[in-house]
């Protein structure tokens, strides 16, 4: 069976939208989930393409026949937009070619240069429209500084949210069906009563544990869903790794109307190397659970023998609000997930909070041995 078409390009993500009212331009509002006109507050939904069943549609495309060759329907953005790459950070963006001047919103740096690309971008055809308010990203971010214990006093007022930034996140999305049959040696414990002579030359026994080994062999089944691999460099991997997971489950089809107004960072981890990364987690992953199906309390050389098949991937944006503060001349950086609100971060520590704390806890123990003595 042939995959889906791939669709021919369509609107590109920073299309401007008109208000039906008034005409101005209407920009995608988290909090009333609708396009909403910052002039006179007009709201209007996003169009979301219906699938036959009167569902929306997602659609996933076949792995090998993509890494074959990636069809030009399915690339480029529309020339109304400009492309940029941060010379600090080395991210991508793309916007709206009339914001001129604009500093990197992954880094803050204004170290921008124009991007041209040699070979057309992948479009995303899926997204997680962004969820999570401003204001409610600022609230978890001074939550967030409130709560860590060993950071600097001054952080809360000094590390402010007035640079926070959505921005919309390029992720590959794979799925394959893995059946493995798998071979190890079981090992099973085993206890025998032994003799030994102490130090005073008296005689004892003791338990001395041995182990049985036994070769066995077995076979196994999943279907990994929605592996995500983040195709960004403008936000350290393992930050993205603490907000996640985004729920692909409710992925809605690629709408230009969801992205009015926001950032949209490019992919630079492309298909195949992304592809790779998948299949290395996915091994991992399968290898773990054949080792988890293996008889008996211990086990080696355990060997994988897996057959992939259904093998798919997607091409979706993913929301994130950043947050790049510095903080006595060096640069930190804080996530939130934009759909789940969920929150991770760099921050700086105090010296003299650390200082005190181990200083307080020997003195602490000192004390308790003090009195112990004296029992």
């Amino acid at each position: 069976m042939k995959p889906p078409p791939i669709p021919e390009a369509g609107a590109l993500a920073q299309a401007k939208f008109h208000c039906p009212s008034c005409g101005a331009e209407a920009t995608w509002n988290p909090t009333r989930q609708a396009l909403v006109c910052a002039y006179c507050g007009t709201a209007s939904p996003a169009k979301l393409e219906a699938a036959p069943d009167g569902g929306t549609l997602i659609r996933e495309h076949d792995l090998v026949t993509a890494l074959r060759a990636v069809p030009d329907s399915a690339r480029g953005w529309d020339t109304s937009t400009t492309s940029v790459r941060c010379q600090s950070c080395d991210a991508i963006s793309v916007f709206d070619a009339a914001h001129a001047g604009r500093r990197c919103d992954f880094c803050g740096s204004a170290a921008l240069v124009p991007y041209e690309e040699i070979k057309a971008a992948f479009r995303p055809e899926s997204l997680l429209p962004i969820r999570i308010s401003e204001t409610d990203v600022r609230d978890r971010i001074r939550d967030w500084y409130a709560s860590r214990w060993f950071a600097p006093s001054a952080l809360g007022t000094k590390a402010l949210t007035d640079t926070v930034h959505g921005v919309y996140l390029p992720y590959w999305t794979f799925d394959a069906q893995a059946d493995a049959h798998w071979t190890a040696e079981s090992g099973y414990h085993y206890y025998t009563t032994e003799s030994y002579a102490d130090s005073n030359g008296q005689q004892k026994t003791c338990q001395v544990r041995h182990t049985r080994w036994e070769w066995s062999s077995g076979s196994l089944s999943h279907f990994f869903d929605d592996e995500l691999v983040p195709a960004s460099k403008g936000v350290k991997p393992k930050l993205l790794r603490k907000v996640e997971p985004f729920p692909t489950k409710e992925l809605v089809p690629y709408d230009s109307g969801f992205l009015a107004g926001w950032v949209v960072e490019r992919y630079q981890i492309d298909l195949v190397t992304a592809a790779g990364a998948a299949r290395e987690r996915m091994e991992g992953e399968l290898h773990g659970m054949c080792a988890r199906e293996v008889p008996g309390d211990t086990h080696r050389n355990l060997n994988v023998d897996a057959h992939w098949s259904r093998q798919t991937f997607k091409h979706i944006l993913a929301p994130v609000w950043l947050l790049t503060y510095d903080y006595h001349g060096k640069s930190y950086q804080v996530a939130i997930n934009g759909y789940t609100g969920q929150i991770a971060g760099e921050r700086p520590y105090s010296f003299w909070k650390i200082f005190f704390t181990v200083v307080g806890g020997l003195l602490l123990l000192g004390l308790i041995f003090l009195i112990s003595g004296r029992r």
